[in-house]
């Protein structure tokens, strides 16, 4: 498990946070945050579709509870973010910066060259999250996302890890 302390997220800077592969025993704790977390959750069978051979899913934990996740496929040479959820007691405090950071360093110990990811165009803080971590907007998805009132539109966003 790897300890975390970074002192460019001060209010978790001295957290006992800990990031660490997800097994499928963590989806009781998963789909608590997710359902939390989004207006359209994923199911339990999506997760647990994850757990094989080209995902990488992380979780972070304060004091060996689960307080945010990621998912990534990895496919050849590209690293796609498929799902970034922080739990919402714990928002705004740079856990999702800390777990960002961690799956960036792993894409690229792992040689891939870029990390994909869509975000929903309404969701400002973390697509400000994004731009902060040097991700582009390289496009956009018409109709991404189930809404409320509709479908709501992704923003494609994209950071290169190797030239």
């Amino acid at each position: 498990m790897n300890k975390v302390k970074d002192g460019s997220c001060p209010a978790v800077y001295g957290s006992e946070l800990a990031i660490r592969p997800l097994e499928s025993k963590d989806l009781p704790e998963v789909m608590n945050i997710e359902l939390q977390g989004y207006s359209h959750p994923w199911t339990e069978r999506i997760f647990l579709d994850c757990f094989k051979p080209g995902y990488r899913l992380w979780g972070i934990n304060e004091n060996r509870v689960l307080v945010g996740y990621a998912v990534v496929s990895y496919v050849l040479d590209e690293a796609h973010l498929l799902n970034l959820c922080v739990h919402p007691g714990y928002r705004g405090q740079g856990v999702g910066r800390l777990l960002l950071r961690h799956l960036i360093g792993e894409a690229a110990r792992e040689n891939m060259n870029q990390i994909l990811l869509e975000v929903r165009l309404s969701n400002n803080i973390a697509s400000k999250l994004y731009r902060k971590e040097g991700f582009e907007e390289i496009g956009r998805r018409p109709r991404y996302y189930p809404a409320a009132s509709g479908w709501e539109d992704a923003r494609v966003m994209a950071l290169l890890l190797q030239s």
